[in-house]
């Protein structure tokens, strides 16, 4: 989703530094769309280096012995990468 985030906010940099010629008073559109592409660009690579990274969701599961009173406690692992998505 923030690879996606990143993307939109690039494209409409994009748009507001190169496709649109509006003299404004109080905001440069040029320098906006520069902001945003900027912005879109780190975002993206947030993106992407959290999902390299990917997850991971540790559980364990063990039980007392025969005699004792139950104590039981779940853990499993699982690894996810980008093939997951």
């Amino acid at each position: 989703m923030t690879m996606g985030t990143g993307v939109v906010l690039f494209v409409i940099g994009a748009i507001l530094a190169f496709a649109i010629n509006v003299q404004t008073a109080f905001i440069s559109l040029n320098t906006a769309g520069y902001i945003l592409m900027i912005a879109g660009v780190i975002v993206f690579i947030v993106g992407l280096a959290l999902a390299i990274r990917g997850r991971r969701t540790v559980t364990t599961t063990s039980a007392a012995g025969a005699g004792e009173p139950v104590a039981v406690a779940n853990r499993t692992t699982r690894v996810s990468g980008p093939e997951d998505f």
